[in-house]
């Protein structure tokens, strides 16, 4: 019996395809919102007709790339703490819960990036909202009871200071993007913890406890 043509080859092409064309469109949108689709096909290295075989239009592409951040802000999104008294364990302080956030994010700080930018424009802001509301509440979260325990200033709400914090982090992410900056995330994290209100040297310390292997803080 003649066996049926093995299709394997073609869906991993077009995953392949797929996959390049998220990856370039993420790293143009962000340099130029006003990319064509027809741009982006030739920076992809595809012909137009396989990027609208995959993406009919610009609002597709852009919901495609929303889902994807949707996914990698969640799945960063730093573990809870476990509460007061479980299992006789110390809960973690709000100092150390707020760097791990800050070092998580910033590993999908373009993705974060991106969607601000298109915010308004092209996916609306409810829609941008929904998708970074779980990093936004873990953040007021966190912050809120920082302020409870007295590590965090209360000059502001901690809803209205964690806005400020996410906008001083995407504001570092651009001077990365541009080369003024150099960060893995330690610096953005000792910056945000200063910002809430603990002492720099302090806020050095956390953050070289809590960072992956090989990101200490070097003093300035």
């Amino acid at each position: 019996m003649t066996k049926p043509p093995a299709r394997v080859p073609q869906r991993s092409n077009a995953r392949s395809n797929r996959e390049r064309i998220l990856a370039t469109a993420r790293r143009e949108l962000g340099l130029n919102p006003d990319i064509t689709l027809e741009e982006l096909a030739r920076a992809s290295g595809v012909v137009r007709r396989t990027l609208f075989g995959h993406f009919p239009g610009r609002e597709a592409l852009l919901e495609a790339l929303a889902e994807e951040a949707s996914d990698a802000l969640r799945a960063a999104l730093p573990a809870d703490p476990a509460p007061p008294g479980a299992s006789g364990a110390e809960p973690e302080s709000a100092e150390r819960s707020y760097a791990r956030f800050v070092l998580s994010m910033w590993t999908v700080g373009d993705r974060y990036r991106l969607l601000l930018a298109l915010a308004r424009r092209d996916l609306g802001v409810e829609r941008v909202t929904e998708i970074l509301s779980p990093a936004r509440s873990a953040a007021t979260a966190i912050l809120a009871r920082g302020q409870r325990d007295g590590v965090f200033h209360t000059q502001l709400p901690a809803v209205v200071l964690s806005a400020g914090l996410e906008a001083m982090a995407i504001a570092l992410l651009e001077e990365v993007n541009s080369g003024e900056l150099e960060d893995d995330g330690t610096h953005a994290a000792v910056a945000s913890l200063i910002a809430a209100g603990v002492p720099e040297k302090q806020a050095r310390v956390v953050v070289d406890e809590v960072a992956p292997t090989g990101g200490a803080v070097a003093d300035d």
